[in-house]
C-alpha cells in the first residue's frame, strides 16, 4: 500500500503550460494578432475580485491582452447584454469571460447564451457543451479540462479504468465525466442523492471530488493506489483553505493526489489562457 502518494503539483505544471502559451502568443502577435480576453465583473464579490485580479495578472504574464470591464451591482441585464454584443463584435477580443456568480435581478444562463461560442473561453455555453457531448471541437470548461492536464501530466492511463466523479454541476462535475468518457474510461457520477458513496469510491481507480463539501472523501473510502483529483475550495475550523479530501488521510492511500491550495486552482486560470490563445489561432488561421 502506498506510505504517502506522489504530489501532482498544478503549481509547476502550470508554469509550464503558461511558458508555452507566452511562446505561442508571440508567434501570433509577429503575424499582428495579440490574444485578448475581456473579463467582466458585475457587483462587489470580494472572492470574485481575487479571482478576477489573478485571471488579468495570468493573461498579462503570459502576452495576452486583457480587459477588465467592473460594473456596480445595480447594472440592469439589458446593459450587460448590449456590452456582451459590442464584445462579440470587437475583432482585439478572443475571449469573453463573464465573472459567475452574477447579481440576482441577472440571469446567468441568458448572459451566457449571449457570448459568442468562438469567444466562449470558458467552455459553459450551450454550444460548447454540446460539441464535448458529441465529441466535436469546441472549448472545455477550464477546471475540468485542467484535471485532464493533470492525468496526462503523470502518463495516467484513463482507458479502460472505473473513474468515479463526485458532483453534477454543469462547471465541473458533468463537463468532467464526458471529458474522462471521451479518453475511454468507465465513468461513475455520484451527488447528494447517491445512496452509498463509499461502495462507489471504494471501486474508482481515479476520483475526482468537486462538490465544495469538507472531507467528503476520506482514506477508509479510497481504493489502495488510486489516482484522486481534490476540486474543492473550502475552510477548515481554523480558517485554513482545504479541498474536499481529508488530504493527510488519504494521501496514505491514495497513488497520487492534488493538494489544496496548489493543485486544480492554478489549473483553471492556465486553461483559460489555453483557450484564449487557441480562440485567438482560430481567427489567425481564418484570416
Amino acid at each position: 500500500m502506498p506510505s504517502n502518494a506522489q504530489l501532482i503539483d498544478g503549481v509547476a505544471l502550470s508554469r509550464q503550460l503558461r511558458t508555452e502559451v507566452a511562446t505561442r502568443a508571440t508567434a501570433l502577435k509577429a503575424r499582428g494578432i495579440t490574444p485578448g480576453l475581456a473579463v467582466v465583473l458585475v457587483g462587489e464579490n470580494a472572492a470574485s475580485q481575487v479571482y478576477v485580479r489573478n485571471k488579468v495578472k495570468a493573461c498579462q504574464e503570459s502576452g495576452l491582452h486583457s480587459v477588465l470591464e467592473q460594473y456596480p451591482v445595480s447594472t440592469p441585464e439589458d446593459t450587460l447584454l448590449a456590452r456582451i454584443d459590442a464584445l462579440n463584435r470587437d475583432p482585439a477580443i478572443h475571449g469573453i469571460l463573464v465573472q459567475l456568480p452574477l447579481p440576482a435581478h441577472i440571469d446567468a444562463q441568458k448572459v451566457i447564451e449571449a457570448i459568442s461560442p468562438a469567444k466562449d473561453v470558458d467552455g459553459f455555453h450551450v454550444s460548447s457543451a454540446g460539441a464535448l457531448m458529441v465529441g466535436q471541437a469546441g472549448f472545455w470548461p477550464c477546471t475540468p479540462y485542467g484535471c485532464m492536464k493533470m492525468l496526462e501530466s503523470i502518463g495516467y492511463e484513463l482507458k479502460g479504468k472505473h473513474a468515479v466523479v463526485i458532483g453534477r454541476s454543469n462547471i465541473v462535475g458533468k463537463p468532467m465525466a464526458l471529458m474522462l468518457l471521451q479518453k475511454n474510461a468507465t465513468v461513475t457520477i455520484c451527488h447528494s442523492a447517491t445512496v452509498d458513496l463509499k461502495a462507489m469510491t471504494l471501486q474508482a481507480d481515479v476520483i475526482v471530488a468537486a462538490v465544495g463539501k469538507l472531507n467528503v472523501l476520506t482514506a477508509d473510502m479510497v481504493k489502495p493506489g488510486a489516482v484522486v483529483i481534490d476540486v474543492g475550495m473550502n475552510r477548515n475550523a481554523q480558517g485554513k483553505l482545504c479541498g474536499d479530501v481529508d488530504f493527510d488521510g488519504v494521501r496514505q492511500v491514495a497513488s497520487h493526489i492534488t493538494p489544496v491550495p496548489g493543485g486544480v486552482g492554478p489549473m483553471t486560470i492556465t486553461m483559460l489562457l489555453v483557450n484564449t490563445l487557441e480562440a485567438a489561432e482560430k481567427v489567425a488561421l481564418a484570416a
